[in-house]
């Protein structure tokens, strides 16, 4: 087998890795580089492979930086199978076409306010693009061995507890295997379940997005409530911009323990993002994935108020000037609903932007909690008046101790192990621990880097 890196080497986003066995080529995950211009730009590089030529994807889970690349990759030319989990494929039918539409949305408005330095933006690929890609999901089951077509190639995917779907693929040929770690949940996470603990694999591909960090052990629930109930008392509100799926809905849980204890005034809530919505719902379609009983779930969907279309997004800001908690996508502010409302209340001291969870670096919530003083938005500059606050006890990633902890379940150290998705400090950080306190041969590679196993 021979594996080349082709995304999440050293930088977070982007994940892909193309998979050579024989004559097969597998990409397990395909996900959008995020943040940086120079990242971003590397998804409208010629991919160094014919789409056409790929066999069939694997896919870890659902979120953008791990499946946004499919639609792309689909209009190139790919019409193999893409492998996933029951709850992936329901999330990806959420985030694909929403991605889609977003980049049009961007295109349009780049194109209308004329700060693209293109003479016509065009969209990576349309709602449609990505509508027609998932035809080629085919849902399966944790924890059974699939085979792949004309090929000793097999894998079997298992429980990873980050989001709802998200698992970690081993792939054998019946004498080598090759584990694919994706994105490691919380081992004690209140809402998802723990992931599952792996023995063994000749070849370790390993994340690090915490790979130099430990979460805080602070209590969630009373850091928000804390952050609302001051806000509130100087007259602002609380904007969060949050990833769509996982951190939305443990958000929404940690608010339903907080108004259920009445910990914080009755304010409203708002959650603006019909894909964070509906991913909301799948909570109750797939209780298998989480620790919430059906009664938690129908009371976290119930706190909010959903605000589906444009004109009841705008609504929240013109017809309610309260104080309030506004929910809405992108995580790390790089687009979506969020940007109109932070151009609203970034500009007030009496706001709170809350960030929960980690900024990709370049991103525009890293650059708001590192501090500057005028954001972009739209292309026009926004002064920062409001609070910035960024929770480190929220990530749905382990943290290295965490990752440390689950390394530790296996029986015999891999024949190599991989660090990647994680920034260039947090892989070496990660490598080194490893190394030194597993004694396991481990390395971080580079972005392009081809290795055989």
């Amino acid at each position: 087998m021979k594996l080349t890196f082709l995304g999440a080497a050293g930088t977070v986003t982007g994940s892909k890795y193309l998979l050579e066995d024989d004559n097969r080529k597998i990409l397990i995950d395909c996900g959008l580089f995020q943040g940086r211009k120079e990242l971003r730009e590397m998804n409208w590089a010629e991919p160094p492979f014919n789409p056409a030529d790929i066999d069939a994807i694997l896919l870890t889970h659902a979120h953008i930086d791990h499946s946004g690349y499919i639609p792309k990759l689909v209009k190139e030319g790919f019409s193999g199978p893409i492998y996933c989990t029951e709850a992936t494929a329901d999330l990806c039918s959420i985030l694909l076409p929403d991605s889609g539409y977003l980049q049009e949305e961007d295109a349009a408005a780049a194109n209308r306010h004329g700060y693209s330095k293109h003479e016509l933006a065009l969209p990576l690929y349309t709602q449609e693009d990505a509508q027609i890609a998932l035809d080629q999901l085919r849902p399966v089951e944790f924890g059974k061995r699939y085979g792949l077509p004309d090929s000793l190639l097999g894998f079997t995917m298992y429980r990873a507890g980050h989001i709802l779907g998200a698992a970690f693929i081993r792939l054998d040929d019946g004498m080598t295997s090759i584990l694919f770690s994706g994105d490691i949940g919380r081992l004690n996470s209140p809402v998802m379940k723990t992931p599952a603990k792996i023995q063994s694999a000749d070849y370790l591909i390993v994340e690090s997005t915490y790979g130099d960090r430990l979460h805080t052990t602070d209590d969630a629930v009373e850091d928000i409530g804390n952050i609302i109930k001051r806000t509130a008392a100087r007259g602002g509100s609380v904007v969060i911009p949050a990833f769509a799926v996982g951190r939305t809905q443990e958000i929404m849980y940690y608010l339903f323990v907080l108004k259920q204890k009445r910990m914080i005034p009755d304010l409203p809530i708002f959650l603006d993002s019909p894909m964070a919505i509906r991913a909301t719902d799948l909570l109750q379609r797939h209780p298998a994935d989480h620790r919430l009983s059906p009664e938690i779930c129908a009371g976290v969907s119930a706190i909010a108020r959903y605000a589906q279309t444009t004109d009841e997004s705008k609504a929240i800001n013109t017809s309610m000037n309260v104080p309030k908690v506004i929910i809405s996508a992108s995580g790390m502010a790089t687009g979506g609903r969020v940007l109109h409302h932070l151009k609203h209340y970034v500009v007030d001291q009496r706001n709170t932007i809350l960030f929960a969870g980690y900024q990709a670096d370049g991103t525009r919530g890293d650059k708001l909690v590192r501090g500057e003083k005028e954001i972009s938005i739209h292309g026009q500059m926004w002064p920062v008046r409001a609070e910035i606050v960024q929770l480190h006890n929220m990530s749905a990633h382990a943290d290295y101790a965490e990752i440390m902890t689950w390394l530790g379940h296996f029986n015999a150290p891999p024949r190599k192990t991989f660090v990647v998705h994680g920034e260039d400090i947090a892989a070496h950080a990660m490598r080194d621990r490893i190394a030194h306190t597993l004694k396991w041969d481990a390395h971080v590679p580079v972005h392009g880097e081809t290795v055989e196993l």
